[in-house]
């Protein structure tokens, strides 16, 4: 079976999200400012005038969208946005990136140069009603992800090829001390993109021009890669019924002309089955 989940292709596929309450899955097309999804096989797509990359949902009808100069509430029944809280907006050079909801409700999300412009971005948490920033000076920000346990949270800075960890408050999830380094890629030469975690605590990575999406423990031993037909994967999601599909955005940018027409699979959605268990996507808490 194909693992094509969706074949439009994506300039820079970005932030899949698998809704738990529309059994849905919604991600995003950077570089071209639309929202993507799909229902029985039904394709969607939202435009908007500005970079937007990542979501949460806070209830059935309501997902927090991250653009390049805010977070935003989203009404899907009606299409239409409000301000809940500005990201950078007074900074032209930057837009949003990777971004995930954490288990006590609040948002995560990165920054990073338009034209990935050195240490230009940063990560921050968005928690009851105040955005902080976290991590200064990232070129590259991703693997926003948290252990089903609330003990850690994950990310890394795609350029020093280092995934990251970082111990949080088990009352409030904000970060104590300092992150370490989890997963040093830089002997492997592996790029290290979105990621999610699943139910036993293991992370999966998408590896930018790698065609994979990598498993490892808790203790940062490789489990195992699922391959998909595209070179630069950029993110994964678990959803479907049971959260054992693994759904992957992928991307064209940076690929050249002869590359995109022998392999045009390149910038297309997929989705693996029965990979692994995934937990629930955690609800925005606005």
């Amino acid at each position: 079976m194909s693992p094509v989940f969706d074949n439009r292709p994506c300039e820079l596929g970005e932030g899949p999200l698998w809704h738990p309450e529309r059994h849905q899955l919604f991600w995003f097309d950077i570089i071209n400012k639309r929202m993507m999804s799909q229902v029985d096989g039904e394709q969607l797509r939202w435009d908007f005038p500005e970079h937007v990359s990542a979501a949460g949902w806070v209830d059935e009808n309501t997902l927090l969208i991250a653009s390049e100069t805010g977070l935003w509430r989203f009404d899907l029944s009606c299409n239409t946005k409000d301000l809940v809280m500005p990201l950078e907006a007074d900074n032209p050079v930057t837009r949003s990136n990777d971004g995930r909801a954490d288990p006590w409700g609040g948002f995560w999300i990165g920054t990073m140069g338009k034209s990935a412009e050195q240490g230009a971005g940063a990560i921050y948490r968005y928690w009851q009603g105040e955005l902080r920033q976290l991590v200064p000076n990232i070129t590259i920000s991703n693997a926003i992800c948290f252990a089903p346990d609330r003990s850690y949270a994950y990310y890394t800075d795609t350029v020093t090829k280092q995934v990251m960890r970082w111990a949080l408050n088990a009352e409030t999830g904000w970060p104590e001390g300092e992150s370490t380094v989890f997963l040093d890629l830089r002997v492997d030469g592996l790029n290290p993109d979105g990621a999610v975690v699943d139910t036993e605590g293991n992370i999966w990575i998408a590896q930018w021009g790698a065609h994979r999406v990598a498993a490892y423990d808790a203790d940062g031993q490789f489990l195992i890669a699922v391959a998909f037909p595209a070179a630069h994967v950029s993110c994964p999601a678990f959803g479907g019924a049971n959260l054992t599909t693994l759904y992957c955005t992928t991307a064209r940018e940076g690929l050249d002309q002869t590359t995109l027409s022998q392999h045009p699979s390149n910038g297309m959605t997929f989705a693996a089955t029965d990979v692994a268990k995934g937990q629930p996507e955690h609800r925005v808490i606005l």
